[in-house]
């Protein structure tokens, strides 16, 4: 296995080792079955890896972004994917940065230990997509608290999950000044929603994401579960967008690594006509194309994680390094499975897995297309396009 000069190489060797436990047999099971990895989610959580980024305060680390993205790169490289927790390292930075000291105290810790889960973030809705400011989910303030109304889409672990950070709409767009303000975050315990205004359904998809949709008929939820300022809710929630699409970059290095890794195993031991398939350029090219790919990905994956942490601006780097990433992980996926021949498409091998698995960042958490037009307009001061 090929090793770059890493970051954190104490927490990468042992978040190797604990994947270790959990071979490429353990996740085809959970495949095959659209089934949850809770005990591989319980052994990260006992190990102090989904806590990273929380306060030792707060039982915690206390470690910056750039020790979450090594253990989500190191999960991925392994043949893991972090989809089924990864949520917890950036949903829990909007309490962190902008919740109340109550909030704060009430839940951090039993976040930090695992006694509760908070890997729900509900954003997306299937008329507004995208486009944030035009969500119709409203939450109508009433004496006691407020009353929650709408439906959300592609959100990810709600049924494995404890708490949800939620984005609502708490003033009609059509009253607010810019189409941004009037949103609200709430911090929902999905425990008590379920069955009393929530109703959670499933969707099916093409790889094992667990991922829902959310309907809410006058779900109440109590006044001390607004975080920070009502009305300021999509500025708060900038903050984990940018750390969302930082740690995925992340994993997309883990999976363009692991498809490296596969395919250069692969090619020297592979012989056909008497030969290594290694030893022919139609083959070695590709594989080494997607390794200078993805080293110049995981430079902008650093650049966007060292601005996060310096607290500078860095919307327009985290999309690139998501972009980058995600690009090169495919790119890798795609020749990993060229160099595998038919094999690549057997479970077994894991690679046909890993390969939908990747695919997903082209679409995910944000498109190619909105991260261009948004480099195009903020970086270029090019014209708008919608």
């Amino acid at each position: 296995m090929i090793r770059d000069e890493e970051t954190y190489p104490e927490i990468r060797d042992n978040v190797r080792r604990l994947c270790a436990k959990f071979p490429g047999a353990y996740w085809r099971a959970l495949d095959r079955e659209r089934a949850y990895p809770t005990a591989f989610v319980q052994a990260l959580t006992k190990a102090g890896y989904l806590s990273v980024l929380i306060p030792e305060s707060f039982g915690g680390s206390g470690l910056p972004l750039s020790a979450a993205a090594a253990v989500l790169e190191e999960i991925h490289r392994s043949g893991g994917n972090g989809g089924a927790c990864h949520a917890q390292m950036y949903t829990m930075g909007t309490v962190l940065r902008h919740g109340s000291p109550e909030q704060k105290a009430l839940y951090l810790p039993k976040i930090a230990s695992g006694e509760l889960r908070l890997q729900a973030f509900g954003v997306t809705e299937p008329t507004s997509g995208t486009d944030t400011t035009r969500i119709e989910t409203f939450a109508r303030r009433v004496a006691d608290g407020y009353l929650v109304k709408g439906q959300k889409i592609w959100i990810s672990r709600a049924e494995h999950s404890d708490l949800m950070v939620l984005l609502a709409r708490t003033t009609p767009r059509e009253d607010v000044a810019k189409p941004s303000d009037g949103m609200s975050v709430f911090l929902v315990d999905l425990r008590q929603a379920v069955g009393n205004g929530l109703t959670i359904r499933p969707i099916r998809t093409m790889l094992n994401h667990a991922t829902t949709e959310l309907f809410f008929d006058d779900l109440k939820l109590p006044h001390d579960s607004l975080i920070g300022e009502e009305g300021q809710g999509f500025r708060y929630i900038l903050d984990g967008m940018n750390a969302e699409r930082i740690l995925i970059a992340a994993e997309c290095i883990g999976d363009g690594r692991f498809f490296i890794d596969r395919a250069s195993a692969y090619a020297k031991d592979r012989h056909v006509f008497g030969r290594a398939i290694g030893e022919n350029q139609g083959v070695q090219f590709p594989i080494a194309r997607a390794y200078v790919q993805l080293s110049a990905a995981a430079l902008m994956v650093d650049k966007a994680c060292a601005l996060f942490e310096a607290d500078a601006p860095c919307g327009t780097e985290a999309n690139m390094a998501k972009m980058l990433a995600s690009e090169a992980s495919w790119y890798a996926a795609d020749q990993c499975l060229q160099t595998h021949g038919g094999f690549g498409f057997a479970e077994d091998f894991d690679i046909e897995r890993k390969f939908r698995e990747t695919r997903l960042y082209q679409t995910a958490p944000i498109s190619t297309n909105l991260i261009l037009s948004h480099v195009a307009t903020h970086r270029l001061g090019l014209p708008k396009s919608f």
